[in-house]
């Protein structure tokens, strides 16, 4: 990455050098925190163009009045070269005006850091796994699966750009009861390919055709040798089939949305490995499991409930309501009992952990959260762990819910959806709100071309900017950084909104939000667009001025760069800039 400081950057270092001016004058104790300390632009522009905090977060461990700390810091604060006014405001927050001319060169820093810009160095060191789909292996993905896809590989992205080594990790769920199952709906596919007829798929098997081709190849490879033998003698080997077979179906629906995971985690694996056996002894020389009883269920007890002993997690010492079996009374895994091993797994290779899960998990998080942070914390700092909810999706087309996929059995497949809209609306469109508000897709308003479709409107700032240079370029004009100074204020307005690109993308990356990035690539193409609106009225301020070869040079310079911010942004969410509309 080109070494170049961004504006924000640079206050963030003028505070921190005015705080060690402090310091060195006595004014201030020596090693107080600032990890508090930000550097942001203010809720209202009419009181400046950057506030900072430092006063407010500082004056308290200081054993100072904020305002006097705010007046030391403002006298520091002015002397910066590009500062026109340092004012307080309130108890202690500080208000900076900026000249012109450091917007002017945040332009030219956008054109030097070109793809780079926005990206930072705040994760270098540290390694994050980010865990996002893990849909049981049992068919195609579908649109239940999409948005929790879309939102866990745009978070990936959002923290590599922010320094970020990431692990993108799928887990495998193949030990359970669902891939007993699939093994059975294969096994009908695979008597159905030798020719046997076998009517209606029987209840509580996957009944979806993506099957067949599953049975078709195991009859090709084994015959009738398993036809009629008992399933002690297939059912593990159908089941690994199966898997397989789905996984490779999984891993193509994925990549229709450009989604590639680093690692494919097997929970069958890590049983067979003795994980969970491992967890369960650590656990137990902790004392966080113990053998004991579970409450009986609220409510009513059913006439045939027994009290069994199990091995339960002590989740309640860290917050759960009651403890957790880890284990059944058959002796097999719970879910949270291999998961548990799973999360302690990954922490050995990561120093934090993100799972992005459907919302109807959201009653474990609080469990498996416990169970991370006692087993990574014993011997310090547990290791940060986040649970991202994400809400189901519903799909909407000519004002009716949209009808099922035949091919999938009993629900709309990922690919379908790609194929009506494209994979780049798919994706912008799952992050045009926050992952855990319920959202409606609807077909007909996804490809709209109006302001209400995000999608539309983004993609339409980049081709107009697109098409705007072409036009020049076809008039013998091209953008030019030599007469900057000719910009005014509305265009100043476009360049400070376009300034708070690399502050947001640390900020969304620490707040494991990158929904915040489409929600900023809106707000900067509808400033872009309100900008050029202002030329169909007056021609003057139109991006070309045929008249004034040097203006129009400055404003094809200033939409270059706004063009090169609005594709840096789709490419963190993984969709591509057009050139056209």
């Amino acid at each position: 990455m080109t070494q170049q400081t961004t504006l924000h950057a640079a206050f963030a270092g003028h505070v921190a050098a005015a705080l060690d001016a402090l310091e060195a004058a006595g004014t201030l104790p020596a090693g107080l925190s600032r990890a508090a300390v930000a550097v942001e632009p203010p809720r209202d522009p009419a009181h400046g163009d950057l506030a900072t905090n430092a006063a407010m977060v500082l004056a308290k461990p200081a054993g100072m009045n904020p305002r006097a700390l705010a007046e030391a810091l403002v006298t520091e604060l002015a002397k910066i070269p590009s500062v026109t006014a340092a004012e307080i405001a309130g108890p202690g927050f500080i208000n900076l005006r900026l000249n012109a001319a450091a917007w002017l060169d945040e332009l030219r820093t956008i054109a030097a850091l070109g793809n780079d810009y926005g990206r930072s160095t705040v994760g270098v060191g540290t390694t994050v796994n980010v865990e996002y789909v893990s849909a049981n292996p049992t068919g195609p993905m579908h649109m239940g699966h999409c948005r929790g896809a879309v939102v866990g590989d745009a978070l990936a992205s959002l923290l590599e750009a922010a320094g970020h080594k990431v692990i993108r990790e799928y887990y495998v769920n193949d030990a359970g009861a669902q891939v007993d199952v699939l093994a059975r709906s294969v096994h009908v596919r695979y008597r159905e390919a030798l020719g046997e007829n076998v009517g209606d798929i029987p209840e509580g098997l996957y009944p979806g055709e993506y099957l067949i081709p599953v049975g078709q190849d195991l009859a090709r490879e084994f015959g009738d040798k398993y036809a009629a033998a008992p399933d002690s003698e297939w059912l593990a080997l159908f089941r690994n089939r199966a898997v397989a077979a789905m996984l490779v179906m999984i891993k193509a629906d994925l990549a229709l949305l450009g989604i590639h995971h680093d690692l494919f985690s097997s929970e069958a694996e890590l049983q067979a490995a003795g994980k969970p056996d491992e967890a369960e002894a650590w656990l137990r020389a902790h004392d966080l499991v113990y053998d004991g009883h579970l409450e009986a269920p609220k409510g009513k007890t059913p006439e045939d409930w027994e009290p069994v002993e199990l091995p339960l997690f002590r989740s309640t010492k860290f917050g759960d309501d009651q403890d957790r079996p880890i284990k059944k009374s058959d002796g097999s895994w719970t879910y949270f009992g291999a998961d548990l091993a799973y999360h302690f797994q990954k922490a050995q290779s990561a120093d934090a952990l993100v799972d992005i899960w459907g919302a109807d998990h959201a009653g474990t998080v609080k469990r498996i959260k416990a169970a991370v942070a006692a087993m990574t914390g014993a011997e310090g700092t547990p290791t940060p762990f986040e649970v991202k909810l994400v809400q189901m999706v519903q799909l909407m087309k000519g004002g009716q819910p949209f009808k099922m996929s035949k091919r999938a059995g009993n629900f709309v497949t990922l690919a379908d959806v790609v194929e009506m809209v494209g994979k780049d609306v798919v994706r912008f469109t799952m992050l045009t709100r926050k992952p855990d508000a319920q959202m409606d897709f609807d077909f007909d308003k996804v490809v709209e071309a109006s302001k209400d479709n995000p999608v539309f409107y983004v993609q339409y700032a980049h081709a107009r900017i697109r098409s705007t240079l072409r036009k020049a370029a076809g008039e013998g004009m091209a953008p030019s950084a030599e007469h900057l100074e000719l910009l005014g204020e509305e265009e100043l307005g476009l360049i400070k909104l376009a300034a708070q690109f690399p502050r947001l993308i640390e900020a969304a990356a620490a707040a494991r939000e990158p929904h915040r990035v489409a929600f900023y690539l809106y707000d900067l193409a509808a400033a872009l667009h309100g900008y050029w609106n202002l030329g169909n009225d007056r021609p003057e301020k139109r991006f070309i001025v045929a008249q004034d070869i040097n203006l129009t040079g400055a404003r094809l310079y200033l939409a270059t760069q706004i063009g090169q911010l609005i594709r840096n942004g789709l490419a963190l969410l993984g969709v591509e800039a057009v050139e056209e509309m």
